[in-house]
């Protein structure tokens, strides 16, 4: 057996915790070999510690074999002590009347402290994944304090809008969705990102070729996706909770899978347009385990290219609203 690896999850009470904890604690993240142990992070409040406690004790009641050991805090510097991965689910959700800026600032000041204390206390080989929205500004904030960690550490999720994606392909073609491949998504969490669906294939062939309907894919195709969350909000009265915990699954295990392919939000570098220094989603090859490279080989068309000026304006305005907050 595996030696344990140190898995630190905040708001691990929530909705979203909630739905992700047994999957990690059963081996659908990080493989049915490899022991962990949860550092479950709750905010410093009575009933949120109160619920973490009740959470902890349905896990021991499951009798996960892989489960070697739970830490329970609201001490970030506890939490994410000597953590090979930092699950950054905990944010400040968007209340009613509140502006996207001030939804930034409000949730940076969490991440940025975040940042530094997981660069200064988390293990030498420790990953972020942020999913905590708006996740891709939050990254990019919680990695610009890091002075150990390097920049290609902090990914961001957009699996959930891959997967969405690849759902919706798969409906409009009549074929099961195993048989999507190679959708990926393109810039920032939120209704501008971009579903490349130029690149997909459908049983091995070109996804334009199969859904011949262009104006169904440059319209309500990327509008489902884009504002999935929003629908779900109106459909269940609550966000997303547990396709985001299956996302996060996805996410990491896919990053922990040498030759997966999939969509991750990492630092752009400047490939396919993007600023330079903002977090984008793009596709990636993962190498090794927690490493990866982006893949750069898919050329846009002219609509690709605006889609993708779109979605990068809004990160860019988006850092513009935080840039006290960089390190």
């Amino acid at each position: 057996m595996k030696s344990p690896i140190r898995v630190a999850v905040t708001g691990a009470a929530g909705q979203i915790g909630y739905s992700l904890l047994f999957r990690i604690a059963s081996g659908a993240m990080f493989g049915p070999d490899q022991p962990v142990i949860l550092q479950l992070l709750e905010a410093p409040i009575e009933k949120a510690m109160k619920a973490l406690e009740g959470v902890s004790m349905e896990l021991d009641d499951c009798a996960f074999p892989l489960l070697k050991g739970m830490v329970l805090t609201d001490d970030a510097n506890v939490g994410f002590k000597d953590a090979n991965w930092c699950l950054l689910v905990g944010a400040k959700p968007r209340g009613p009347g509140m502006e996207r800026a001030d939804l930034l600032k409000d949730n940076g000041k969490i991440f940025t402290t975040q940042g530094k204390i997981i660069d200064a206390v988390a293990a030498d080989n420790a990953r972020v994944a942020v999913v905590g929205n708006p996740a891709n500004t939050n990254c990019m904030i919680a990695a610009s304090h890091a002075k150990r960690l390097p920049a290609d550490r902090f990914t961001a999720m957009v699996r959930l809008d891959q997967n969405r994606a690849q759902t919706q392909l798969a409906k409009k073609a009549g074929v099961d969705l195993t048989t999507v491949q190679n959708i990926f998504i393109y810039g920032n969490h939120s209704p501008t990102m971009f579903p490349s669906f130029a690149h997909a294939t459908i049983n091995g062939k070109p996804a334009t070729s199969v859904i011949t309907d262009s104006a169904w894919l440059q319209g309500p195709f990327c509008e489902i996706v884009g504002k999935r969350g929003a629908a779900i909000i109106a459909a269940r009265g609550a966000s997303s909770a547990a396709s985001a915990a299956n996302a996060l699954v996805d996410h990491v295990r896919s990053l922990v899978t040498p030759g997966a392919i999939h969509s991750v939000a990492v630092k752009s570098n400047g490939n396919y347009g993007f600023d330079a220094n903002i977090w984008a989603g793009m596709p990636v090859k993962t190498t090794t385990p927690g490493s990866y490279e982006v893949i750069t080989s898919y050329t846009m068309d002219d609509f690709a290219k605006s889609k993708i000026a779109a979605t990068n304006k809004e990160l860019v305005d988006e850092r513009s609203f935080v840039t006290e907050l960089l390190g």
